[in-house]
């Protein structure tokens, strides 16, 4: 199948499939599984245009919301920082879709700063996963021990259940909100985070996002865990939102500059077709990942994602001086 605004000749089931396979891993760690698909179709269906980023964007609004659900359903959404990282991210989306159209058209380029934007996001999971930042580690092995009591709970109480991970309880519940901090309560343990620190984050990762085409909640998930300390049954659901959101303001946005003297003629425009194929793929995908994130230690997660992340960065990396 053809599709001429991207230029990509691919079977129609691939796209979907793949989107799939992706999400269905990465929307338990609170990520839609864009900054996986960017690489497919830029190394694989050979889409370099500035035009792959905003159809990236088309995967997250599409997929997404399969993710969404099961976290609202299920109560571990945690809203304050959702809204949080939103407000942060918007400007950043915009600014970062004019670098990418006037900096950053050059496919070897392009690979070098994702390759980067992978290294930086491998190593905050590498770190969580090793244990390397002490407070986070023992925030963890109290997350773990709980974990590990509830499934031998579960299957002392019926043995031929599949027990899950997170009793009906663990919900995310809002202690206090103000302009300098957020508590919030999750499975009888209290968190916290500073409302600053976020924004400023998000404001980062939101230029980040628009270049690459993510949103940014790859970054803003590995982020919060790794280094603010928060559970990722918490995070996953904010950072999906967070992510959803600024992928509508990018489209938008990069639809307006394929209209303007910015795009200089370059391909801009998204491509509808390729990228809601993909979408819906990971519409599944993502609510198949919030399903099962509640029957899976959080660390099996992030060790599978450490490892793509590393692969895909370094590959990418030494692309750009080994080409």
């Amino acid at each position: 199948m053809h599709f001429p605004v991207s230029g990509v000749d691919v079977l129609p089931f691939i796209p979907p499939l793949v989107a799939f396979l992706v999400s269905s891993l990465t929307a338990s760690a609170g990520v839609s599984g864009a900054f996986l698909l960017l690489p497919f179709q830029v190394s694989v269906l050979h889409f370099t245009s500035p035009a792959v980023s905003p159809t990236n964007l088309i995967y997250n609004i599409v997929a997404i919301p399969g993710g969404l659900y099961r976290y609202i359903k299920e109560g571990r959404m945690a809203w304050p920082l959702t809204w949080a990282v939103v407000i942060g991210t918007l400007p950043g989306v915009f600014v970062g879709a004019w670098i990418r159209i006037l900096y950053l058209p050059n496919p070897s380029a392009f690979k070098f700063f994702v390759g980067l934007v992978l290294l930086y996001l491998g190593y905050r999971l590498l770190s969580e996963v090793m244990g390397w930042n002490k407070k986070v580690q023992e925030q963890n092995r109290v997350m773990q021990k709980k974990f590990a009591e509830q499934v031998a709970k579960l299957k002392e109480q019926n043995a031929s259940r599949m027990a899950a991970g997170l009793p009906a309880e663990a919900v995310v519940k809002t202690k206090s909100i103000s302009w300098k901090k957020i508590e919030y309560e999750f499975w009888g343990e209290t968190y916290s985070f500073s409302v600053i620190g976020i924004l400023m984050l998000s404001l980062v990762v939101g230029l980040i996002g628009g270049i690459y085409g993510i949103g940014g909640g790859a970054i803003i998930a590995p982020f919060c865990v790794a280094v603010l300390g928060l559970p990722v049954y918490t995070v996953a659901g904010a950072a999906l939102a967070g992510t959803f959101i600024t992928s509508i303001a990018g489209v938008i946005y990069y639809h307006i500059l394929a209209a303007t003297n910015v795009a200089a003629g370059a391909a801009v425009a998204p491509d509808w077709l390729l990228g809601s194929l993909f979408g819906v793929g990971g519409l599944v995908g993502t609510y198949v990942g919030a399903r099962i994130q509640k029957y899976l230690p959080d660390k099996i997660i992030k060790t599978i994602l450490t490892f793509l992340v590393l692969f895909l960065a370094f590959n990418y990396i030494g692309q750009f001086f080994f080409k």
